[in-house]
Protein backbone atom coordinates (compact mmCIF):
# COMPACT_ATOMS: atom_id res chain seq x y z
CA UNK A 1 0.00 0.00 0.00
CA UNK A 2 1.09 3.25 -1.10
CA UNK A 3 2.65 5.99 2.32
CA UNK A 4 0.15 8.32 1.11
CA UNK A 5 -3.25 5.60 1.18
CA UNK A 6 -5.11 5.39 3.87
CA UNK A 7 -7.92 2.98 4.29
CA UNK A 8 -10.17 3.52 7.19
CA UNK A 9 -12.09 0.49 7.84
CA UNK A 10 -14.56 1.73 10.51
CA UNK A 11 -17.33 -0.23 12.54
CA UNK A 12 -20.67 -0.28 13.03
CA UNK A 13 -22.56 3.22 13.14
CA UNK A 14 -19.49 5.10 13.81
CA UNK A 15 -18.61 4.31 9.94
CA UNK A 16 -21.60 4.80 9.02
CA UNK A 17 -21.99 8.33 10.34
CA UNK A 18 -18.68 9.31 8.86
CA UNK A 19 -17.38 10.30 12.58
CA UNK A 20 -13.63 11.01 12.76
CA UNK A 21 -11.50 7.77 11.75
CA UNK A 22 -7.89 6.24 13.03
CA UNK A 23 -5.19 7.69 10.64
CA UNK A 24 -1.85 5.76 9.64
CA UNK A 25 1.55 6.59 12.10
CA UNK A 26 2.78 7.51 8.38
CA UNK A 27 0.40 9.97 8.37
CA UNK A 28 0.18 13.79 9.63
CA UNK A 29 -2.88 14.93 11.49
CA UNK A 30 -1.75 18.05 9.33
CA UNK A 31 -2.13 15.78 5.52
CA UNK A 32 -5.89 14.44 6.90
CA UNK A 33 -7.38 17.63 7.49
CA UNK A 34 -6.12 18.72 4.08
CA UNK A 35 -7.79 15.66 2.39
CA UNK A 36 -10.70 15.58 0.41
CA UNK A 37 -13.10 12.74 1.50
CA UNK A 38 -14.45 10.00 -0.48
CA UNK A 39 -16.96 7.05 1.44
CA UNK A 40 -16.72 3.67 -0.01
CA UNK A 41 -19.25 1.07 0.43
CA UNK A 42 -19.78 -1.85 -1.48
CA UNK A 43 -20.42 -5.93 -0.98
CA UNK A 44 -17.49 -7.99 -0.03
CA UNK A 45 -16.99 -9.32 -3.52
CA UNK A 46 -16.07 -6.29 -5.33
CA UNK A 47 -14.21 -4.55 -2.61
CA UNK A 48 -11.02 -6.15 -4.06
CA UNK A 49 -11.73 -4.78 -7.36
CA UNK A 50 -12.48 -1.75 -5.83
CA UNK A 51 -9.84 -1.52 -3.30
CA UNK A 52 -7.20 -2.53 -6.46
CA UNK A 53 -8.41 1.35 -7.69
CA UNK A 54 -7.92 2.99 -4.73
CA UNK A 55 -4.44 2.17 -4.27
CA UNK A 56 -4.06 3.19 -8.10
CA UNK A 57 -5.82 6.30 -7.85
CA UNK A 58 -4.33 7.32 -4.40
CA UNK A 59 -0.76 7.14 -5.59
CA UNK A 60 -1.41 9.76 -8.55
CA UNK A 61 -3.77 12.06 -5.85
CA UNK A 62 -2.30 12.36 -2.50
CA UNK A 63 -5.01 14.79 -1.24
CA UNK A 64 -8.02 12.37 -1.77
CA UNK A 65 -8.66 10.09 1.73
CA UNK A 66 -10.79 7.07 0.26
CA UNK A 67 -12.40 6.09 3.38
CA UNK A 68 -13.90 1.75 3.15
CA UNK A 69 -16.73 1.50 4.87
CA UNK A 70 -17.55 -1.63 6.66
CA UNK A 71 -18.36 -5.01 4.01
CA UNK A 72 -21.80 -5.39 3.54
CA UNK A 73 -24.47 -6.85 0.68
CA UNK A 74 -25.02 -4.98 -2.56
CA UNK A 75 -28.50 -3.67 -1.36
CA UNK A 76 -27.23 -2.18 1.71
CA UNK A 77 -24.67 -0.68 -0.07
CA UNK A 78 -26.89 1.05 -2.59
CA UNK A 79 -29.01 2.40 0.07
CA UNK A 80 -25.77 3.82 1.77
CA UNK A 81 -25.21 5.99 -1.58
CA UNK A 82 -28.67 7.04 -2.04
CA UNK A 83 -29.20 8.27 1.56
CA UNK A 84 -25.76 9.85 1.53
CA UNK A 85 -24.15 7.55 3.98
CA UNK A 86 -21.52 6.74 1.27
CA UNK A 87 -20.30 8.39 -2.16
CA UNK A 88 -19.75 5.44 -3.89
CA UNK A 89 -20.36 1.58 -3.97
CA UNK A 90 -19.55 -1.56 -5.13
CA UNK A 91 -22.12 -3.68 -6.18
CA UNK A 92 -22.34 -7.66 -7.46
CA UNK A 93 -25.87 -6.62 -9.19
CA UNK A 94 -28.23 -4.58 -11.13
CA UNK A 95 -31.08 -2.31 -9.15
CA UNK A 96 -33.85 -4.29 -8.17
CA UNK A 97 -37.33 -2.97 -9.32
CA UNK A 98 -37.36 -0.71 -6.22
CA UNK A 99 -33.75 0.70 -6.12
CA UNK A 100 -34.22 1.42 -9.97
CA UNK A 101 -36.44 4.29 -9.26
CA UNK A 102 -33.51 6.04 -6.24
CA UNK A 103 -31.71 9.13 -7.55
CA UNK A 104 -28.42 6.45 -7.71
CA UNK A 105 -26.57 5.58 -11.23
CA UNK A 106 -25.49 2.47 -12.13
CA UNK A 107 -22.44 1.76 -14.42
CA UNK A 108 -21.25 -1.92 -15.33
CA UNK A 109 -17.09 -1.67 -14.35
CA UNK A 110 -16.08 -4.74 -14.81
CA UNK A 111 -16.84 -8.75 -15.47
CA UNK A 112 -15.26 -11.68 -12.56
CA UNK A 113 -15.33 -15.88 -13.05
CA UNK A 114 -16.97 -17.32 -9.78
CA UNK A 115 -13.81 -19.51 -9.26
CA UNK A 116 -14.67 -23.41 -7.48
CA UNK A 117 -11.06 -23.94 -6.11
CA UNK A 118 -9.74 -26.19 -3.30
CA UNK A 119 -7.00 -26.43 -0.67
CA UNK A 120 -3.73 -27.51 -2.25
CA UNK A 121 -4.42 -30.53 0.02
CA UNK A 122 -6.38 -32.35 -2.51
CA UNK A 123 -4.53 -34.54 -5.11
CA UNK A 124 -6.19 -36.13 -8.02
CA UNK A 125 -8.87 -33.64 -8.71
CA UNK A 126 -8.31 -31.16 -11.36
CA UNK A 127 -11.93 -30.66 -13.12
CA UNK A 128 -15.86 -31.20 -11.89
CA UNK A 129 -18.79 -31.87 -13.83
CA UNK A 130 -22.25 -30.74 -12.87
CA UNK A 131 -23.57 -33.83 -11.63
CA UNK A 132 -20.08 -33.98 -9.16
CA UNK A 133 -20.44 -30.69 -8.14
CA UNK A 134 -24.24 -30.78 -7.09
CA UNK A 135 -22.76 -34.24 -5.15
CA UNK A 136 -20.58 -32.31 -2.89
CA UNK A 137 -22.96 -29.36 -2.42
CA UNK A 138 -25.31 -31.87 -1.30
CA UNK A 139 -23.79 -34.32 0.90
CA UNK A 140 -24.60 -37.15 -1.58
CA UNK A 141 -20.67 -37.55 -1.96
CA UNK A 142 -18.30 -36.73 1.15
CA UNK A 143 -14.97 -38.19 0.24
CA UNK A 144 -12.42 -37.18 -2.45
CA UNK A 145 -11.41 -40.65 -2.91
CA UNK A 146 -14.71 -40.66 -4.79
CA UNK A 147 -13.96 -38.78 -7.59
CA UNK A 148 -10.96 -40.06 -8.23
CA UNK A 149 -8.70 -38.29 -4.88
CA UNK A 150 -7.18 -39.52 -2.10
CA UNK A 151 -9.18 -40.85 0.81
CA UNK A 152 -9.93 -37.89 2.97
CA UNK A 153 -13.37 -36.34 3.55
CA UNK A 154 -14.87 -33.52 1.86
CA UNK A 155 -14.85 -30.05 3.74
CA UNK A 156 -17.21 -28.35 2.40
CA UNK A 157 -17.49 -24.06 2.38
CA UNK A 158 -20.66 -22.57 1.34
CA UNK A 159 -22.49 -19.50 0.76
CA UNK A 160 -25.88 -18.10 1.89
CA UNK A 161 -28.45 -18.31 -0.40
CA UNK A 162 -28.89 -14.72 -0.59
CA UNK A 163 -25.59 -13.86 -1.73
CA UNK A 164 -24.47 -13.72 -5.32
CA UNK A 165 -21.74 -16.61 -5.13
CA UNK A 166 -24.52 -19.07 -4.40
CA UNK A 167 -26.87 -17.93 -6.55
CA UNK A 168 -24.27 -18.16 -9.42
CA UNK A 169 -23.69 -21.51 -8.34
CA UNK A 170 -27.43 -22.40 -7.96
CA UNK A 171 -27.77 -20.93 -11.67
CA UNK A 172 -25.34 -22.40 -13.35
CA UNK A 173 -24.64 -25.81 -11.74
CA UNK A 174 -26.54 -26.46 -8.55
CA UNK A 175 -30.38 -25.63 -9.26
CA UNK A 176 -32.76 -24.24 -7.28
CA UNK A 177 -33.89 -27.36 -5.40
CA UNK A 178 -30.75 -29.04 -4.37
CA UNK A 179 -30.65 -29.45 -0.43
CA UNK A 180 -27.10 -28.09 1.03
CA UNK A 181 -24.68 -30.45 2.63
CA UNK A 182 -25.99 -31.65 6.67
CA UNK A 183 -21.70 -30.56 7.38
CA UNK A 184 -21.31 -27.59 5.12
CA UNK A 185 -19.66 -24.93 6.41
CA UNK A 186 -21.58 -21.18 5.72
CA UNK A 187 -18.92 -18.61 5.75
CA UNK A 188 -21.43 -15.12 5.53
CA UNK A 189 -18.18 -12.41 3.93
CA UNK A 190 -16.17 -14.05 0.79
CA UNK A 191 -12.67 -12.82 2.47
CA UNK A 192 -13.75 -15.55 5.29
CA UNK A 193 -14.11 -18.01 2.96
CA UNK A 194 -11.10 -17.56 1.05
CA UNK A 195 -9.09 -17.59 4.43
CA UNK A 196 -10.57 -20.52 5.92
CA UNK A 197 -10.10 -22.54 2.37
CA UNK A 198 -6.17 -21.81 2.24
CA UNK A 199 -5.90 -23.31 5.96
CA UNK A 200 -8.49 -26.05 6.15
CA UNK A 201 -7.27 -29.35 4.03
CA UNK A 202 -9.34 -30.62 2.01
CA UNK A 203 -11.79 -27.73 1.86
CA UNK A 204 -13.85 -26.82 -1.22
CA UNK A 205 -15.61 -23.35 -2.01
CA UNK A 206 -16.26 -20.94 -4.43
CA UNK A 207 -15.19 -17.06 -4.59
CA UNK A 208 -13.83 -14.49 -6.90
CA UNK A 209 -11.36 -15.57 -9.75
CA UNK A 210 -9.39 -12.07 -10.10
CA UNK A 211 -8.94 -12.17 -6.14
CA UNK A 212 -7.21 -15.88 -6.79
CA UNK A 213 -4.78 -14.10 -9.75
CA UNK A 214 -3.96 -11.07 -8.12
CA UNK A 215 -3.03 -12.32 -4.77
CA UNK A 216 -1.62 -15.44 -6.29
CA UNK A 217 -3.01 -17.95 -4.02
CA UNK A 218 -1.94 -21.42 -3.44
CA UNK A 219 -5.03 -22.96 -3.91
CA UNK A 220 -6.55 -25.78 -6.83
CA UNK A 221 -8.50 -23.77 -9.72
CA UNK A 222 -10.69 -26.12 -10.71
CA UNK A 223 -11.94 -26.43 -14.29
CA UNK A 224 -16.25 -27.22 -14.48
CA UNK A 225 -16.97 -29.96 -17.24
CA UNK A 226 -13.79 -29.29 -19.05
CA UNK A 227 -13.84 -25.42 -18.88
CA UNK A 228 -11.18 -23.65 -16.89
CA UNK A 229 -12.04 -20.26 -15.25
CA UNK A 230 -9.62 -17.82 -16.66
CA UNK A 231 -9.90 -14.28 -17.93
CA UNK A 232 -9.61 -15.16 -21.60
CA UNK A 233 -13.05 -17.79 -21.26
CA UNK A 234 -14.63 -15.39 -19.69
CA UNK A 235 -14.10 -13.01 -22.52
CA UNK A 236 -14.89 -15.46 -24.90
CA UNK A 237 -18.12 -16.46 -23.15
CA UNK A 238 -16.83 -20.35 -22.39
CA UNK A 239 -17.18 -19.48 -18.64
CA UNK A 240 -20.65 -18.88 -17.76
CA UNK A 241 -20.14 -18.11 -13.83
CA UNK A 242 -19.29 -14.61 -13.87
CA UNK A 243 -20.36 -11.86 -11.29
CA UNK A 244 -20.78 -8.42 -12.77
CA UNK A 245 -19.32 -5.82 -10.70
CA UNK A 246 -21.14 -2.25 -10.68
CA UNK A 247 -20.36 0.99 -9.35
CA UNK A 248 -22.95 2.73 -7.75
CA UNK A 249 -22.89 6.85 -7.18
CA UNK A 250 -25.17 9.81 -6.96
CA UNK A 251 -26.72 11.60 -9.94
CA UNK A 252 -25.14 14.17 -9.18
CA UNK A 253 -21.84 13.84 -7.10
CA UNK A 254 -19.31 15.86 -5.82
CA UNK A 255 -16.17 17.29 -7.99
CA UNK A 256 -13.92 15.24 -6.19
CA UNK A 257 -16.26 12.01 -6.14
CA UNK A 258 -16.90 12.30 -10.08
CA UNK A 259 -12.90 12.94 -10.99
CA UNK A 260 -12.73 9.20 -8.77
CA UNK A 261 -15.43 7.68 -10.79
CA UNK A 262 -13.84 9.33 -13.89
CA UNK A 263 -10.70 7.57 -12.94
CA UNK A 264 -12.33 4.40 -12.42
CA UNK A 265 -13.64 4.04 -15.94
CA UNK A 266 -10.93 5.58 -17.54
CA UNK A 267 -8.37 3.26 -19.71
CA UNK A 268 -5.90 3.81 -17.19
CA UNK A 269 -8.08 2.44 -14.36
CA UNK A 270 -9.49 -0.38 -16.64
CA UNK A 271 -5.50 -1.62 -17.11
CA UNK A 272 -5.58 -1.81 -13.40
CA UNK A 273 -8.46 -4.07 -13.17
CA UNK A 274 -7.55 -6.14 -16.53
CA UNK A 275 -3.70 -6.88 -15.06
CA UNK A 276 -5.61 -8.03 -11.70
CA UNK A 277 -7.22 -10.39 -12.81
CA UNK A 278 -10.53 -9.51 -13.70
CA UNK A 279 -12.30 -7.95 -17.25
CA UNK A 280 -12.86 -4.75 -17.63
CA UNK A 281 -15.87 -4.01 -19.01
CA UNK A 282 -14.61 -0.60 -20.70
Amino acid sequence: MKRNLLFTVAFGITALLGLPSCTSNNTTQAEVTTQQKIKIAGSSSTYAAMKILADAYTSENQSVNLIFLPKGQSGGAIAGVTQGLADVAGVSRKFNAKEKYSPVIYKELAKDGLLVATHPSVKGVSNLTTSQLKAIYSGAVTNWQQLGGENAEIVVLDRPEDESGKRLLREYYLGKELKNAPKAVIMRHEPDLINTLQNTPHSIGAFSLAYAISNKLPVNRLSLNGIEATPENIKSGKYKMIREIGLVKKEKPSATTQEFVDFVFSQKGSKFLNNSGFVSSN
